[in-house]
């Protein structure tokens, strides 16, 4: 299952089958990555219960969700969490899930890009030393200066690496909806997707 976060100011929820309004909506900014939101919430608990285990329970538990759809291929969305009461509640999943973000980032590499053919290059921080290197698409010489690098990336898999950014988005959408004091609101992806890549 696929979910989307959003949240609107109370006055503006309305009943399923309407639309929630796009002109006054904070939404987290996720990867486009299919299952990057369930991942990111694996091993977080909102309220004593594991978060994901409480979006099923609201999406597809006995009460159905009532209020309107964030838009078209999505079904009813749900409450999540509604300020005041649930504001130290989403502020300690958002620390959690930066933590997790933290723990899962992979080791460190200094990146650069072949200036022809344009192949990457990522070496780790601790092994980064001045030498040029022949680029093996093209032979043309890379150098691998420190200060001409591309920047810094972690050493993971891209989908771990999605799930961590989702964490993060998550982290900061939460914080600024209860800042606003907006109720955040979760709806089930029902468009077909791909699968998720395999580790």
């Amino acid at each position: 299952m696929a979910f989307r976060f959003l949240a609107v100011p109370s006055h503006r929820l309305v009943e399923h089958p309407q639309s929630l309004p796009v002109d006054e909506r904070l939404e987290p900014d996720l990867p486009p990555v299919h299952e990057a939101v369930e991942r990111a919430l694996s091993g977080a608990e909102f309220r004593d219960m594991r978060a994901k285990d409480r979006l099923r329970a609201l999406l597809q538990g006995d009460k159905p969700p009532k209020l309107g759809a964030p838009e078209a291929g999505f079904g009813a969305s749900a409450v999540f969490a509604q300020p005041p009461q649930d504001l130290p509640a989403l502020l300690r999943l958002a620390d959690e899930l930066e933590g997790l973000a933290r723990r899962e980032a992979g080791e460190r590499a200094l990146v650069w890009k072949c200036g022809d053919c344009g192949a990457r290059y990522a070496v780790p921080v601790a092994l980064v030393r001045q030498v040029s290197i022949r680029c093996e698409r093209c032979g043309t010489p890379v150098e691998l200066n420190a200060t001409r690098s591309l920047g810094e990336e972690s050493l993971i898999d891209p989908f771990q690496g999605a799930v961590n950014d989702s964490r993060r988005e998550l982290a900061a959408f939460f914080r600024e909806a209860m800042a606003r004091g907006w109720p955040v609101l979760v709806a089930e992806d029902r468009r077909v997707t791909p699968p998720p890549p395999q580790a």
